[in-house]
């Protein structure tokens, strides 16, 4: 297994990709910190592990957006196990509205969790991590190719597709990996809410609905010794969709 007795944190870990993540990095031996603000839907995520045989994992309630809570939550996962290996910066937040009807106070709301979350994270990350760790961002399509109503999301995701550059170059003399994946239309409940999907605004091919465990499987590859000579990417995750003009 490629990840026996590696520590793994990951945002977002609840629900959706980030759990299907977590479970994955279990599956392949790993010790998960499972990091997401809904405290009650931690226990849930905990046994779902639990239950497929990947490891006993630590639960870590955390407001990504807050900095001295990133910093506790690091603070806490080397507490208990003494190293961390893998940052999956997961945690996100999208709002559907017309950009003459959006506030300074939305753009930060989502910029907060979207982008400064995984500073934060990466951050600590460069602080802890030994030579041999690996960062990877969830940023999406958005990042490439968007739509209308969703702008401070799109335009988090390419920042985060920046950031996630930057940090590759900053990381690499530290012997630290940093990249991204890009998600497409992916079985979560962040794409069932969205309003333009419910209206039948926007139309999804069922064939390119991909499922949490596909992006998994990227983020796994990417943190992964099978990924050593990846840095500074932007992997794209998303069933062939922004293949089709």
């Amino acid at each position: 297994m490629r990840f026996t007795d590696k520590v793994v944190l990951v945002t977002g870990a609840a629900s959706g990709i980030g759990l299907a993540t977590a479970l994955r990095f279990g599956l392949e031996g790993a010790k998960v910190a499972l990091v997401d603000r809904d405290a009650a839907a931690l226990p849930t995520a905990s046994a779902a592990l639990r239950s497929h045989g990947a490891g006993e994992p630590l639960e870590l309630v955390c407001d990504v957006g807050d900095e001295r809570q990133a910093g506790d939550t690091v603070g806490r996962v080397l507490a208990h196990w003494g190293r961390l290996d893998v940052v999956v910066n997961n945690a996100g937040l999208m709002l559907f509205a017309p950009l003459d009807q959006l506030t300074g106070d939305d753009w930060l709301k989502v910029l907060r969790v979207d982008l400064l979350g995984a500073f934060y994270f990466t951050k600590q990350a460069f602080l802890h991590m030994q030579p041999g760790g690996a960062i990877v961002n969830l940023a999406s399509v958005h990042a490439l190719e968007t739509e209308p109503n969703v702008a401070p999301y799109a335009a988090a995701k390419a920042a985060l597709l920046s950031l996630t550059r930057s940090s590759a170059i900053e990381a690499a003399p530290k012997g630290i990996r940093v990249n991204a994946v890009l998600p497409g239309a992916v079985d979560t409940p962040m794409l069932w809410n969205n309003p333009q999907v419910k209206s039948g605004a926007e139309q999804l091919d069922r064939g390119e609905v991909g499922k949490p465990e596909d992006i998994a499987a990227a983020v796994a590859f990417l943190a992964s010794s099978d990924a050593a000579f990846v840095q500074g990417a932007s992997l794209l995750v998303d069933g062939g969709r922004l293949c089709r003009l």
